[in-house]
């Protein structure tokens, strides 16, 4: 009985040690063509492994009439909520072909969530405050990430050859850049990019000076509709 519970504890230890070394850790960096850190860059990966870190709902909170997060990733077949944790009311909608949807005035949560069932980029306004702008970034690939304030990001994939794609609202006609090929080891790898972006123009609606459709919501929905 002794020798079963020490084989039984090592088949433990094992399976623990093989789950444990199943992911390894990716810690990038995503740059501008100055070399300052670039928040909101999506960076994706698509290999050979099909199970990634997609989970099958998101949220996209309206807090101090902002989008939050200002970019949100999410892999196809997602459904997302839509929260507005502001105590006015906003009427969300896009334009964009990945995604056309109008959640009228309203406050709080709506009731269901939306599904985003094409890949794509769906760019969101509100028609009340027009320099409200946000972007789904709706992936295929398994595995994805968002970089912060400080331009980094991270994520724990299998060990592998993955092929790298990036994308960032301030990309020219914001399209995706290819990110080229990466070996990541069952070490883990450390790996930073650089992404040539506009800068945002000085028209760029981020008060409230107008009514309507703001001119960046506008310009960004003609870039995806490209």
């Amino acid at each position: 009985m002794a020798r079963i519970r020490v084989q039984l504890a090592v088949l433990i230890l094992a399976l623990g040690a093989s789950a444990f070394c199943a992911a390894a850790p990716l810690k990038a960096q995503v740059l501008d063509a100055q070399g300052k850190p670039l928040a909101g860059a999506v960076l994706s990966l698509s290999g050979d492994n099909t199970a990634g870190n997609a989970v099958p709902t998101a949220s996209m909170d309206q807090v101090k009439q902002e989008f939050v997060p200002h970019v949100l990733a999410v892999h196809t077949g997602t459904r997302i909520r839509f929260p507005n944790s502001d105590n006015i009311r906003h009427q969300v909608y896009s334009f964009s072909p990945a995604k056309r949807f109008e959640l009228r005035l309203y406050e709080g949560t709506p009731t269901d969530p939306l599904l985003f069932d094409k890949p794509g980029v769906v760019v969101l306004g509100c028609n009340i405050h027009d320099w409200m702008l946000g972007y789904i970034y709706v992936t295929d690939d398994p595995w994805f990430a968002v970089s912060g304030a400080d331009g980094t990001l991270s994520l724990d994939v299998p060990p592998a050859r993955y092929q790298a794609t990036l994308w960032h609202p301030q990309l020219p006609d914001q399209r995706v850049s290819p990110g080229g090929t990466i070996d990541v080891a069952a070490s883990g790898l450390q790996r930073s990019w650089t992404l040539t972006v506009e800068p945002l123009t000085a028209d760029t609606p981020h008060a409230p000076e107008t009514s309507g459709f703001g001119d960046a919501f506008n310009k960004a929905v003609r870039e995806t509709e490209k």
